[in-house]
């Protein structure tokens, strides 16, 4: 067969290419539909089976946190010490494999080859498992052919019939995991930052099949024809120049989403990204419609609606949330000491919103175009009630009138590049505070809570603080009401300059005044660059400020030396801290039951 390989058109007689070459050229000659069929099952049926596997875990944990919180809440720090106690192996599950990077410390730590020049980060241990897995069933699939035929071009027919049409299958959940709608964050309580980690590999994987799929067609057409006849059916027939359209759609945004260019230029790569998805998704369909593949053009069918779905949702939210009558949201940009920005969106309605959520902002005039995400920092509710005679008698509080009421949210941006720098400046440039329409999308994620846990160690760093200022708002106060099992809470805040506390200013003259707060909340501040000695001043034991940067792991150490009942460790801020606390809470899982919970944004 493979003496084949090599043989010039010109040595090839007009017999062997109408017989050996001509029905291998194009259409479903020499392809292999039953190993098609087989390896499209086997294909999603390990991505179903991860599913199922993942909602089966994340349901057992839910039970075990339902039934922890409905049982500790009602118990003193003392008698929460069953809670502590690891009763399984899980422990070295966390510790070996879900909370793990690939190789000792680093995951979310960014590899820099200068300022400007990022190369990404990597997956975790599982993540790099599950991804393994995936593509090895992938490459399995595009080798398992029918290598005993002396034809060579019909096996290159069975390559192109077989790496298409997987590249088709991968299509589905490669556009599914893209969406901020996708069901299964809330459904598997995964992040969309995972998500789009796999999607990422997904579509790499999706790009080299298109590109062994048009090879392959290449490799056989070049022996029927040759080079100009390959450029004249690309030209002049549909089927194939849509076909290769899509491929080289797929190996334009593959290109441009490499880490260094995504990374340079994200706000255009973004735009071009989605022009260029929605271009290829065209493209595939009016391929597989021209061939005829009924099947396969209602796979695409169902491939528009989700795409279609996830946009039409957003589009929604986005009205419902941000307009109401005549009335759009507003937000006030204000400059902060240590070039940050408070960015407060008044709402025209009211709207609920849980702890550790995000939502992604559009600002007019800054690029109305580009959505950016950021943690919800605070929120302020200005609730109307109905009139007295509406009253409700029973317990003698007026009812809310929801459709009157307004919500406030603040979000604390930290000035780097792009739209945050162009913020701080449009504010400053503007005296300090400016006025703007603004639309917020969202709020998206918040299915974590914190409120079965008996103690709970909050990590922030930098403009990080808005991720755990309302975790500490909601535990306190649940607290207070005695609706949450947590009794000891240590929020570790790290900063580069004493001005920075200057963020958080308002949220803590709400914070700090609460009823208990000294009994439930210590709060541990450290400033790596001081300025000045006499700024490194504790308000008192609960409010303490240290110089330099913390030993996180003689935190958790000393943390854990105190857990009160189970134990979940939250981060929010830079890859190295992340990567260092979660180093530290894999040091301690053999001592009781200590959760992991890292909020990112990779992009």
């Amino acid at each position: 067969m493979l003496a084949y390989l090599n043989i010039p058109r010109s040595q090839l007689n007009d017999t062997y290419i109408r017989t050996e070459v001509a029905p291998y050229a194009t259409g479903l000659g020499g392809v292999n539909e039953a190993g098609n069929h087989s390896f499209r099952l086997a294909d999603w049926l390990w991505l179903g089976l991860l599913a199922v596997i993942v909602l089966i875990i994340r349901l057992l944990e839910r039970a075990n946190r339902h039934q922890r919180h409905m049982t500790a809440m009602n118990l003193s720090a003392d008698q929460q010490r069953f809670w502590k106690q690891n009763k399984s192996i899980l422990w070295w599950i966390k510790k070996h494999i879900t909370y793990a990077p690939i190789g000792k410390t680093r995951h979310n730590r960014e590899f820099k080859l200068s300022s400007a020049v990022n190369m990404g980060t990597l997956p975790s241990r599982l993540h790099a498992a599950i991804l393994l897995s995936w593509v090895l069933i992938n490459i399995i699939a595009c080798v398992y052919l029918e290598y005993s035929g002396p034809n060579p071009y019909r096996m290159a027919a069975e390559l192109r019939g077989r790496s298409g049409y997987l590249a088709l299958m991968n299509v589905v959940p490669l556009v599914l995991l893209a969406g901020r709608n996708n069901p299964l964050i809330s459904w598997l309580q995964i992040s969309f930052d995972t998500y789009n980690l796999i999607h990422r590999w997904l579509g790499r994987v999706v790009t080299i099949e298109a590109v062994v799929h048009t090879c392959a067609w290449a490799y056989v057409k070049l022996a029927e024809t040759s080079w100009e006849g390959i450029r004249h059916m690309i030209a002049t027939d549909a089927f194939i120049g849509y076909g290769t359209l899509g491929t080289v759609c797929l190996l334009l945004i593959a290109v441009l989403s490499l880490s260094p260019l995504r990374h340079a230029f994200y706000e255009t790569f973004l735009n071009i990204h989605i022009t260029l998805a929605s271009l290829t998704i065209v493209a595939i369909f009016v391929h597989i419609k021209l061939a005829g593949l009924l099947e396969l053009s209602l796979t695409m069918l169902a491939l528009i609606v989700i795409w279609s779905y996830d946009r039409f949702m957003r589009l929604f939210k986005l009205i419902m949330l941000n307009r109401k009558g005549n009335k759009w949201t507003i937000a006030t940009i204000t400059a902060l000491p240590g070039e940050a920005s408070r960015v407060t969106l008044h709402l025209p309605r009211y709207v609920k919103i849980h702890c550790g959520t995000h939502a992604y902002l559009r600002f007019a005039g800054l690029n109305v175009w580009e959505s950016h995400p950021f943690s919800i920092a605070w929120t302020m509710d200005h609730l109307a009630y109905f009139p007295k005679h509406e009253m409700d008698t029973e317990n003698g509080e007026g009812r809310i009138d929801f459709s009157k009421s307004t919500t406030d949210v603040d979000f604390v941006v930290h000035a780097q590049t792009g739209i945050t720098r162009r913020l701080y400046n449009k504010a400053k440039a503007s005296g300090g505070t400016v006025t703007v329409r603004a639309a917020i999308e969202g709020p998206y994620a918040g299915h974590h809570s914190l409120s079965s846990y008996g103690h709970a160690i909050l990590f922030a760093g930098s403009s990080g603080i808005s991720h755990q200022l309302p975790f500490v708002q909601c535990l306190l106060k649940g607290y207070v009401d005695g609706t949450v099992a947590t009794r000891k809470v240590t929020l570790i805040w790290i900063i580069r300059h004493s001005e920075h506390l200057e963020w958080v200013r308002p949220y803590m003259e709400q914070i700090l005044p609460m009823k208990r707060r000294k009994e439930l909340l210590t709060i541990k501040i450290y400033v790596t660059r001081p300025r000045n000695a006499a700024d490194m001043h504790s308000a008192s034991r609960t409010v303490q400020m240290f110089p330099g940067r913390p030993d996180v792991e003689i935190l958790v150490k000393e943390e854990v030396a105190a857990q009160v009942g189970a134990m979940c460790v939250t981060v929010c801020g830079p890859g190295t801290l992340a990567d260092g606390v979660r180093k530290a809470v894999r040091q301690n899982q053999e001592t009781g039951t200590i959760d992991f919970i890292e909020e990112s944004f990779t992009w």
